[in-house]
């Protein structure tokens, strides 16, 4: 059995939760940083063998300075909650001190320095400025980037990801990206942990340094409203729009990633991850057991979406 311990921060987050699931159940122990012991996942983490929940904020220098004390591996995800660069700066200064043997931050591309007019995402280029940082603190490190969640979809009328249900019991989604464009997606609930516990498993030795696009499957919006409607067994089209539509209130800075994402993605139909990281070969090679786009949306989508008082499925 493994006896080495894994930090990881957040994580009631998908990406966290899914590998603080799989290292429980395989033997590691888990010291899960999250903000507060709310909500169904945190129970369930506390419930987890081998899994010591630390709560606590990560603007809290004393929590990170003790943190990684003691701790092999790491699996940070920054949001942006507080300041996302100095926590993620902190963050892998503790981790050094420490002496953290693999270190694997989640990251995701700041499109601005390709020269090519693109903007930079306001939720994805702190990331990037942190990724920089974990390089220049010369840590064993890997670098992940997501996908679009599988687990995104939903037909409450959240921005970009809502599957409208239409009269006719049909579904429709409308978005800003190209309808013939492959976009990369990842279900970050079962594929996260499986993937991020390989590399662990492979070493520095092998992955230090490297970018991994965590996507297991490349699909254009047409092919993805076809798997979708194979899972659901209702008809699910795809509406391609300028702009994407605001119903609800939304985060602090989420107005401005979405308008980003309809320059960046509907204007200049910019690669995903931009020019130099494609997928899913690598991810793949992780973890051959993903669950695709048609399997979630027949055996996951109509749960989650009951669990929001819906019921279209019944």
């Amino acid at each position: 059995m493994p006896s080495k311990t894994i930090v990881i921060v957040n994580s009631n987050g998908r990406q966290a939760a899914s590998l603080a699931r799989v290292a429980s159940a395989v033997g590691y122990n888990v010291r899960a940083q999250l903000r507060a012991k709310e909500g169904v996942v945190a129970q369930e983490l506390e419930g987890l063998a081998n899994v010591t929940l630390v709560e606590g904020s990560l603007e809290d220098e004393s929590l990170i300075a003790r943190l990684f004390v003691g701790a092999q591996l790491a699996f940070i995800n920054t949001t942006f909650w507080g300041d996302e660069v100095a926590i993620g700066r902190s963050l892998a200064e503790a981790a050094k001190k420490a002496g953290i043997q693999h270190y694997i931050y989640s990251s995701m591309p700041d499109h601005s320095i390709y020269g090519k007019g693109w903007p930079g995402l306001p939720l994805w280029a702190p990331k990037f400025t942190v990724e920089n940082y974990v390089r220049q603190l010369g840590l064993p490190a890997t670098f992940v980037y997501a996908g679009i969640y599988n687990n995104n979809f939903t037909s409450l009328p959240y921005p970009l990801f809502c599957m409208e249900l239409q009269n006719n019991g049909s579904f429709n989604w409308k978005a800003p990206f190209h309808p013939d464009i492959p976009l990369p997606w990842l279900d970050a609930e079962h594929d996260v942990g499986p993937a991020v516990l390989q590399l662990f498993k492979d070493g520095p030795r092998k992955w230090s340094g490297h970018r991994i696009a965590l996507a297991f499957e490349v699909l254009t919006p047409l092919e993805i409203c076809a798997a979708f409607s194979r899972g659901v067994n209702r008809p699910v089209t795809y509406t391609h729009v300028p702009r994407i539509e605001i119903k609800v209130s939304v985060p602090t800075g989420y107005r401005e990633q979405l308008h980003g994402i309809e320059v960046l993605f509907g204007e200049y139909q910019a690669p995903y991850f931009g020019p130099e990281i494609s997928a899913p070969d690598e991810a793949r090679s992780l973890w051959e057991g993903h669950r695709g786009i048609e399997e979630y949306a027949r055996e996951v989508f109509p749960l989650e979406e009951a669990a929001n008082g819906l019921t279209w499925m019944n």
